[in-house]
């Protein structure tokens, strides 16, 4: 696949350029926020019902978000090379392939397979994580922030109808012989592969390729200045870009570890699938229903100032969910709450990210965040679930708290500095 070379776009031709794009993107987000969220609200069930005990319920979970911290770099390294058109394609189609894994592992109850599927299942998660990039490249400014926030909310409409209809997608693969559990993950690889079609005919031309073409040779930089070295050269001469990092890390594993396991303890205390899905539902609308308001909060008060929200929206959540009990409405409050701190965290640190580094370095940095947030993410939901089986949902809701000291501090530090308003 040769390197588009974008035609050249006279300053009268951005406004359309970015509503085009944007409208892509809203659609793309829309399908593989769709996909992700059937598959995710009964991944730990299905984890659970395989292995045959819920210490090994977190796994699933885990393995979804291993899935972009393991395509995040050859995302990256793809993105830069032929631009984001190339990475988003290639992320849905490993998304759906992994979906396709996990009802064949269902099918013959194979939990290792399984794992495997779910891995490659958490692929499409890197093209909606990508997407908010992707939406920044043609952005000014001093609007990347709402940029981002408005291909975040997108994925309202998709990630809150998805876990409602995961009861329907099971009951439709019961007669096929396959577990209703793992109906949801057929209907993703459908979904996800639509997603790809959507991004492959229509983003176009490329928004990074363009950006750059419109930076110029020297904004832009060589083919070396592009590479992930100097992407990680950038983040170490940024205090803010590594604050930005330390964001979006902290606030995705508190948001994974906490939700990945909330399905299990609501069963724990009599919910059925559609009560869960609910749940599960509101807290993905606290995710992306209000990120507009994060986006335009990072580009008016400042993103630093966001990020302090964040720490403050996730903390309460992690108190409320983690003294609910057998109270379902408690529970579904602070997942609501975990749901808006991180998407205060996520506009705040990608906004911030993308403001701290040289253009040419962007896209090396981008996939580096995703890459660590991602990677802790895992790890956050493989503790999860043996936390849960030995101390219990309280605790586990302690120490995703406790996630958030670091990021809390470096705010802190960097608010007490002089700063520009944007920053």
């Amino acid at each position: 696949m040769p390197t588009e070379i974008p035609a050249p776009v006279p300053p009268t031709g951005l406004p359309a350029l970015r509503r085009r794009v944007n409208a892509v993107l809203i659609a793309s987000q829309i399908l593989g926020g769709l996909g992700v969220a059937i598959g995710v609200a009964l991944s730990a069930v299905l984890a659970s019902e395989v292995s045959g005990t819920d210490a090994l319920a977190g796994l699933a979970s885990a393995a979804a978000v291993a899935g972009p911290a393991l395509l995040a770099m050859p995302l990256a390294s793809l993105m830069t090379a032929r631009g984001r058109r190339a990475g988003l394609v290639l992320a849905y189609l490993v998304g759906a392939l992994g979906a396709g894994v996990v009802v064949l592992g269902a099918v013959v109850g194979s939990f290792p397979l399984l794992l495997a599927g779910m891995v490659g299942f958490g692929g499409a998660s890197s093209a909606n994580l990508a997407a908010r990039f992707a939406a920044a490249d043609l952005a000014e400014p001093d609007r990347r922030g709402r940029s981002i926030s408005n291909v975040v909310w997108a994925t309202t409409i998709g990630a809150v109808l998805g876990p409602n209809i995961a009861a329907p997608a099971g009951k439709s693969v019961v007669g096929l012989g396959i577990p209703a559990s793992a109906g949801p993950f057929l209907w993703a690889s459908g979904v996800f592969l639509l997603s790809a079609v959507v991004v492959a005919v229509l983003l176009r031309p490329d928004p990074l390729l363009t950006a750059r073409a419109l930076a110029g040779a020297e904004e832009s930089g060589a083919a070396d200045e592009r590479s992930l070295k100097a992407g990680m050269k950038a983040v170490r001469a940024s205090s803010r870009a590594r604050l930005a990092l330390v964001t979006v890390a902290s606030t995705h594993t508190a948001m994974v570890s906490i939700m990945s396991m909330t399905p299990v303890a609501l069963s724990h205390h009599g919910a059925d699938i559609q009560l869960i899905g609910l749940v599960i539902s509101g807290h993905i609308a606290g995710m992306y229903a209000f990120s507009p308001v994060m986006g335009w909060l990072a580009d008016r008060v400042g993103r630093l100032s966001v990020i302090g929200l964040a720490a403050g929206l996730l903390t309460g959540a992690a108190l409320i969910a983690g003294t609910a009990g057998a109270s379902h409405a408690r529970t579904a409050a602070g997942l609501v709450l975990l749901g808006l701190g991180w998407s205060a965290g996520l506009v705040s640190g990608s906004a911030l990210l993308t403001d701290s580094v040289p253009q040419a370095a962007r896209a090396a940095v981008q996939g580096l965040s995703d890459f660590i947030m991602n990677t802790a993410a895992g790890v956050g939901g493989l503790v999860a679930g043996l936390i849960v089986a030995r101390a219990g949902y309280g605790w586990l809701n302690a120490v995703g708290a406790c996630l958030l000291l670091p990021m809390a501090a470096l705010a802190l530090r960097g608010a007490t500095r002089r700063t520009p308003k944007s920053a």
